[in-house]
């Protein structure tokens, strides 16, 4: 198999060069229209990596991006969000007499440097390498996003005084704001695919519980499940939330008791034993959530059944 080489972009000047740009005009932020961006001739052959975030909507183009282990289509309206130092792919081809339009927004990590922001901006759960799809926007909603980059454009290109870092720190969490706002309207709205998570997420814990996986490894964590659903802990656990009003660790134990009284009731199992195949290594801390769980000790289930 044949390994691609991994070009790494440091600065925000280097992009633009690398795009056939301008200088920008600063150094660290920098709002790129994509009617003006010229694509290198090894786009397609190589990864990529950036010392700098970037923000991205792009219109009129069609191809993949390949970030992760995940792969998205580009449509119109579509927003994508990559972090430092993550390995991306691109493979762009024009639509037919579409003009490709949209922007980029490029921030440095030193032009967050000693602000609230700077950790805060970690914890979006979109800059995830794991998050299963990028972000689909109303014509509402591109009006709104737009207007935002241009205000960090605009403020940028003024002159700079000792105001203009915290005004565009403003903007730019104004941005993530409603990137998150958006991200939950589409949790509801897109609902097909987050079923289909679900779906996966029920599949994956029963063949957990039925294959004694859980006597070899253990109670499963929510950190093993989302890994095996190819998503965040964060994203797997506010799609759980949003769909069924329960938290993955709770989803997680309420799976675990259907099993556990699927056992007690049909099998001669000792409670220990139950206990064991379940992944539990102590039967009373098995014994205490089952109780926790359904206000009956295992045995008082079990006597229900006789």
């Amino acid at each position: 198999m044949e390994q691609r080489i991994t070009k790494r972009i440091k600065t925000v000047s280097e992009f633009h060069r690398s795009r056939g740009l301008a200088s920008p005009e600063h150094p660290l932020i920098s709002v790129i229209d994509y009617s003006t961006v010229k694509r290198p001739h090894d786009i397609g052959e190589v990864n990529w990596m950036l010392d700098f975030y970037q923000i991205s909507l792009k219109i009129g183009l069609n191809g993949v991006l390949k970030y992760g282990q995940q792969e998205y289509d580009f449509e119109d309206g579509t927003m994508f969000f990559i972090s430092p130092n993550q390995v991306f792919r691109i493979k762009e081809e024009p639509v037919p007499h579409a003009k490709q339009s949209g922007w980029m927004l490029l921030i440095h990590p030193d032009f967050l440097w000693n602000t609230s922001l700077a950790k805060r901006i970690k914890q979006y759960d979109y800059f995830d390498y794991s998050i299963t799809e990028a972000l689909f926007l109303s014509k509402k909603e591109e009006q709104i996003i737009h207007g935002i980059v241009k205000n960090i454009q605009q403020e940028y290109q003024a002159s700079i005084d000792k105001f203009s870092q915290s005004i565009i720190i403003s903007h730019i969490e104004t941005l993530l704001n409603y990137a998150e706002r958006f991200y939950e309207r589409q949790f509801i709205t897109r609902k097909i695919s987050n079923h289909t998570l679900l779906d996966r997420l029920e599949d994956l814990l029963n063949g957990y519980f039925s294959n004694d996986q859980a006597v070899s490894y253990g109670l499963p964590t929510v950190q093993h499940i989302a890994k095996e659903l190819h998503v965040s802990p964060n994203y797997l656990s506010r799609m759980l939330t949003l769909l069924t009003g329960q938290s993955t660790q709770q989803f997680i134990h309420d799976k675990l008791i259907e099993k556990a009284k699927e056992k007690l009731s049909t099998t001669d199992l000792s409670v220990s034993e139950i206990a064991y195949e379940l992944g539990f290594e102590h039967p009373q801390s098995f014994s205490k959530l089952f109780k926790n769980k359904t206000l009956l000790s295992p045995m008082q289930f079990r006597t229900s059944f006789r």
